[in-house]
């Protein structure tokens, strides 16, 4: 039963009108008359074929489940204000957002741009990277859960992340998601796994460069059916987009395109580059590069470059001699090439003088000395 126009929650939030209606709820614009500000309300319905026992166990799940969303600080995450556990049923309170889901852009505005689809999917790539660091599967990405705004994209619908994987669940043949938007190991009752967000992250951006679902089925058995038969995915409008998707939509998770690897390409796709870009620079060529490559040092006791400091003339080229260049010997100079100073040479001192240095040692200190003398020490 859906909650009329009006309804007080929890004596704080009043229901003003809906805003988004799904198989699982309906999301509702409120206000907060405590704060004063206006949120957005999502109404969770559960299917009526559940017992008493197993609604409650779900209804504590799903508020474990939006406190855990709450603690992901991600601009592509929608930010989770509150959750109430009302008419039996839990009720999640989010921030408004004013935006346009990818499902209404298509709509309106047919496929997207390949680079405007990559951005779109790097922002929430990262938004999936963030709550699987916290543990946390989303398991229902699809175009009517993503919003774009005019500088963003942001994943929605978290309240009922952790209900997947639930065992009661499983036996009682229910599978939640959307069709065509469910990974192949989801439908053949495989544990849930980040690999599955992934495959939903390619299947919605396949929407959204080619206008329609995957393989056009409307059922995920359909789908599953043509992806197993081994026939490929047409895509006629992905364009650089086309490798990225090709991996992310792979049936084997094991072989999937990891979360890491994903973020580059798409990167770079939304850059306007390709999505096939080696990791690495290139090492430049002689042809391309202004600029010779450094070598190692060498250690050797003599440098290798000795003497090869001067190029080979060309041919027909005049020998100048330089200046340094050294002439015969008959034609040097006198004293020319000889580094050393010349020293003079000094005339004996006499005996007299001798007697006199002997005396001027003996009596007077150095520094009266005579220069000559204490020239010679």
């Amino acid at each position: 039963m859906r909650a009329p126009s009006g309804y007080l929650l929890a004596a704080r939030y009043r229901l003003v009108e809906p805003v988004g209606r799904g198989g699982m709820g309906t999301v509702w614009r409120a206000h907060d008359e405590l704060l004063d500000r206006d949120v957005a309300v999502k109404e969770v319905r559960l299917p009526s074929v559940l017992d008493e026992e197993l609604r409650a166990e779900l209804c504590a799940r799903t508020e474990r489940e939006g406190r855990a969303t709450a603690m992901v600080a991600h601009p592509s995450v929608i930010t989770v204000f509150d959750v109430v556990t009302e008419d039996d049923r839990p009720w999640i309170v989010m921030e408004l957002l004013h935006s346009k889901s990818l499902e209404q852009l298509i709509q309106e505005e047919g496929p997207l741009h390949p680079r405007r689809a990559a951005e779109i999917g790097r922002q929430i790539l990262g938004a999936l990277r963030a709550v699987h660091a916290k543990g946390i599967l989303h398991r229902d990405v699809k175009p009517s859960n993503v919003l774009v705004t005019e500088d963003r994209a942001v994943l929605t619908d978290f309240g009922l992340a952790a209900l997947e994987g639930d065992v009661s669940i499983t036996q009682a043949g229910i599978v939640l998601g959307s069709a065509g938007y469910i990974a192949p190991e989801r439908v053949l009752g495989s544990k849930a796994s980040p690999a599955a967000d992934l495959w939903s992250l390619g299947a919605t951006l396949y929407t959204t460069v080619e206008g329609r679902g995957l393989h056009g089925r409307r059922t995920a058995a359909a789908a599953l059916a043509a992806l197993t038969s081994g026939e490929p995915i047409p895509m006629s409008k992905a364009g650089p987009l086309a490798p990225v998707l090709d991996a992310l939509l792979r049936i084997d998770p094991a072989t999937r395109l990891d979360s890491v690897r994903a973020s580059l390409m798409l990167a770079r796709v939304a850059a306007g580059g390709s999505a096939e870009e080696p990791l690495t620079p290139r090492r430049p060529t002689r042809a391309t590069s202004s600029f010779p490559l450094p070598q190692p040092p060498s250690f050797a006791r003599r440098p290798t470059h000795r003497g090869l400091h001067r190029a080979d003339p060309p041919a027909g080229a005049v020998d100048v001699p330089s200046p340094r260049q050294e002439r015969p010997r008959q034609e040097r100079k006198p004293g020319e090439g000889v580094h050393r100073r010349r020293v003079e040479q000094r005339p004996a001192p006499s005996a007299y003088a001798r007697f006199k240095a002997t005396v001027i040692k003996l009596c007077l200190p150095r520094r009266f000395w005579p220069r000559e003398l204490r020239k010679r020490g």
